[in-house]
Order: C-alpha cells, then structure tokens, then sequence
C-alpha cells in the first residue's frame, strides 16, 4: 500500500508543485515553469537511477510540456487544469474493456458474481469520464480553489466513494447468492 501512496504522489508532483506555487505567488508563469522542469527533473532521476519508466511517465511528460507550453505561450492556466481530465478520459477508456476488474477482485468474487463485476468495472468506466468532465468544466472557470478542492476532494472522494460502495454492494450480493446456493 505504502508503494500506491509513493507512485500516485510521484504521478502528481508537477500538479501538486504547480498548485503550491501558484497559490503562494498567483504567478503563472512561474507555477507553470517550475512544474515543467519539476516533471523533467523527475524524469531524468529516475533514469539516472537506472529506473525503467512505463509508458504512463512518458504520456504524462508529454502532458506536462505540452499543456504547460501552451499555458505559458498565452499565460492561462486552464491548459495545465485540464491535465488531470486527460488521465481519466485515458483511464476511462482501459476500463471499458470487458471484465477488465476480474484480475483484481479476490476469487470468491469472481466465481460468485462476475456478471456484477463486470458492470462494475463499466460503472468505473462512467465514474472516470464523469470526473473528467468535471475537471474539464472546472479548470475552464480558470477559479483556482474551486479547481483546488475539485482535484484534492472531488475526484479522491468519488473513487473512495464508488469503492465503498462497490465493497458493501459486492459483500451483499455474495452473500445472498451463497444463501441461496445453501437453501438450494
């Protein structure tokens, strides 16, 4: 769990640095250029250290440079907002490949209720573009607390939200199907 908490930060960090300099200095242009090179810098430690980086680093690089390019050629900041809506548009879409949650759930899921399951993971697919509609929307107010809470509580709150559902839903339908398989 420890190494989930470590990678998502790393994910985040050029968002998280250009959002503490920003709302310190209400400079754009310096919130901007120092997550770009935060991001590179990221990028040539990690192969300095001889990491191998997947394919979501080098997509979110490309993001970052790109996005922040355009925000500092015209010095608005809702090209780097829309960033996060990118993640889970691409998120998104992996997940509406079917049954794609089955690897991920214990077996006792997967043998009970795997028509469940496999909604779910569509549900998730919905939750993700859903999310990133409203960054989308969010970030063209260019309102960056409004943006702020979005990022921080909005879209942690809603996964962590879907999963406790998902959670109690699953340890319901389980439970009544197992029921039923005893009665029968």
């Amino acid at each position: 769990m420890k190494d989930v908490f470590r990678r998502l930060a790393s994910d985040f960090l050029s968002t998280i640095v250009f959002l503490v300099i920003y709302l310190a200095t209400d400079n754009v242009v310096l919130a901007t250029s120092v997550a770009i090179l935060g991001a590179v810098g990221q990028v040539v430690w990690s192969r300095v250290k001889g990491q191998t980086l997947g394919y979501m680093t080098w997509a979110s690089l490309a993001l970052v440079i790109v996005l922040g390019g355009a925000t500092l050629l015209t010095n608005d900041p809702r090209f780097v907002l829309a960033k996060p809506a990118i993640g889970h548009v691409a998120i998104g879409a992996i997940m509406l490949k079917r049954g794609w949650m089955l690897r991920y759930l214990p077996p006792i899921v997967t043998q009970t209720i795997p028509e469940y399951a496999i909604f779910a993971g569509y549900a998730w697919a919905a939750l993700m573009f859903a999310l990133a509609a409203g960054t989308v929307a969010i970030a063209s107010t260019g309102n960056m607390t409004l943006w702020a809470f979005y990022v921080s509580v909005v879209l942690i709150g809603a996964k962590l939200a879907a999963f406790a559902i998902q959670y109690a839903a699953f340890r319901i339908l389980i439970g009544n199907r197992l029921r039923a398989a005893a009665r029968a």
